[in-house]
């Protein structure tokens, strides 16, 4: 920040990866940014956050998402666990 090169930094990464959006605030007194993209494999995680780690030595998480269409595409997995896994809550005696 004090050397003026933050704004052009992040605008550089920003630009390479071409986020559907990005935000940036403070989150626990810590300068945060939340960058929504798309990734297609999971290859492409260490080559997305590398930059962030090399300009900032920042802390990088990743949390995937999902559309309402690829909730349509897990149900047959989300039944299949409930199926073999659920278990019935005990009753009190």
């Amino acid at each position: 920040m004090a050397d003026g090169s933050f704004n052009k930094t992040v605008e550089s990464i920003l630009t390479e990866f071409k986020p559907e959006s990005a935000y940036f605030l403070e989150e626990h007194g810590l300068r945060t940014g939340f960058i929504f993209l798309e990734v297609k494999d999971p290859s492409q995680i260490p080559g997305i956050a590398e930059p962030w780690f090399l300009a900032f030595n920042a802390h990088v998480e990743f949390h995937p998402a999902m559309t309402i269409d690829d909730l349509k595409k897990a149900a047959p997995g989300i039944e299949r666990a409930i199926k073999n896994h659920h278990r019935k809550e005990r009753q009190a005696a």
